[in-house]
């Protein structure tokens, strides 16, 4: 009874850790971070301003705008259209810097799956 190997071939015959180490693949991770982590740390940084105004500031954040539009209100809401646009600039840049690069990437894969 011979032994079961412990090596297996990858699926379709493609060596994904090559792929994962091939200067588009490099590039489009690059690309994804440097655009991805700046814009989270902003978030963040924004977010905990907000959350340590209302925490340290009331006074501030209770002040009249006008009506009873307070400060923290703006805030508040500043802290929901941030959010929007963040998630629309991602949309945008993710299907003009990303989205090509990740195309070519799978086309290059499928067509190494095809002649397997």
């Amino acid at each position: 009874m011979s032994e079961p190997s412990t090596e297996t071939a990858p699926p379709g015959g493609i060596d994904y850790i090559a792929v994962e180490q091939s200067p588009r693949f490099v590039e489009l991770k690059k690309r994804h971070r440097g655009f991805v982590f700046p814009l989270a740390i902003a978030f963040l940084v924004w977010y905990f301003a907000y959350v340590l105004l209302s925490s340290f500031a009331p006074e501030f954040m209770a002040q009249r705008v006008w009506g009873d539009i307070t400060v923290g209100l703006i805030f508040g809401l500043g802290q929901f259209v941030t959010t929007f646009a963040i998630t629309m600039t991602y949309v945008w840049y993710a299907n003009r810097k990303l989205d090509p690069i990740s195309e070519e990437i799978r086309a290059e894969l499928e067509a190494k799956e095809a002649q397997a």
